[in-house]
């Protein structure tokens, strides 16, 4: 779930939260880079378990519907427990490695504030996806996997009140959101009827090597501080460190460390990396900055013999 380049990002975020706090534990640095990742997953965790919660709210709707005797909305249906029985959200609903992992982290978030559940089926019971879903007349897995998709793109994703909602919980999730609603969005067109439990919760990390680059490209920046500042200096000559912005000096001192520090990382990729990362969370002449730098050190680095590279690498 989890790419290099979020891990970089987990990293740049760790180092800049030390910047400002000027607080030098490495301990706590590794220890908020663990906590960070880790927090992704129940970031991941929480979003899927909304799905589940509308399908419950949506059979308690269809429940008390059925028991009044004036008509309401959802009797102009032909199937008004279409959207109950949808199968790609009783698999959410009804998976048990989901519940367990919920349970376990005493994740009761929804129970909690049940009133953001209610907006979202609001909003999504409104919609023109539901109203053409629950109209189309057809009924499989495909029609019910589709509708889904879309209102996880068109409705659930995007709505500003889930968004503030994280955002409150845990600042960190303000850059958690994109990449895991974007991940989910993948994982529900690639369900099918036979998907498992376990294909919903998928590992956060691809293998523990994930993990060991994440630590050893934050303390190998850190320790190294004052050595990349040194390596920066003379590459800019236009400009002082001071006057460097905070993230764009954390983003070359992250580049050249692992330029140097990570054999089994081609250089091609770990430039690409850093000048997306800082396109995404600088500025358009950040970019072309720190570019510019880090083309400068890379010829330097391979004319001194400086850069050595082997295999065919990771990302």
């Amino acid at each position: 779930m989890l790419t290099r380049r979020h891990i970089r990002v987990k990293v740049m975020q760790c180092i800049y939260a030390l910047v400002q706090s000027k607080d030098d534990s490495l301990q706590k640095q590794e220890k908020f880079l663990r906590v960070s990742i880790e927090n992704m997953y129940v970031l991941y965790l929480l979003i899927l378990s909304l799905l589940a919660e509308l399908q419950r709210l949506a059979a308690k709707h269809a429940s008390h519907a059925s028991k009044k005797y004036l008509a309401t909305e959802e009797d102009k249906y032909p199937d008004r427990e279409k959207f109950v029985k949808n199968r790609l959200l009783l698999q959410i609903a009804e998976n048990e490695l989901l519940k367990d992992e919920l349970s376990k982290r005493k994740l009761n978030n929804w129970y909690l504030n049940d009133e953001y559940v209610k907006i979202l089926y609001k909003e999504v019971v409104s919609s023109e996806i539901y109203k053409e879903y629950m109209t189309n007349g057809k009924d499989g897995y495909e029609d019910d996997r589709e509708v889904v998709a879309q209102l996880f793109k068109e409705i659930i994703a995007p709505n500003e009140k889930i968004y503030e909602y994280f955002e409150d919980d845990k600042l960190t999730w303000v850059d958690d959101f994109p990449i895991v609603n974007t991940f989910l969005s993948k994982r529900l067109r690639k369900a099918t009827e036979a998907s498992g439990n376990r294909f919903f919760l998928p590992s956060l990390l691809k293998d523990q090597q994930d993990m060991i680059f994440a630590n050893d490209l934050l303390t190998k920046t850190l320790l190294n501080d004052a050595k990349w500042e040194k390596e920066i200096e003379g590459k800019t000559p236009n400009w002082d460190n001071d006057r460097i912005a905070e993230i764009d000096l954390i983003i070359l001192k992250m580049a050249i460390c692992e330029l140097l520090n990570f054999p089994s990382i081609p250089e091609k990729v770990t430039l690409n990396e850093y000048l997306e990362i800082a396109k995404e969370y600088s500025t358009p002449k950040s970019s072309i900055f720190i570019n510019g730098v880090l083309d400068k050190l890379a010829k330097e680095y391979k004319s001194d013999g400086r850069l050595q590279k082997i295999g065919r690498g990771l990302q």
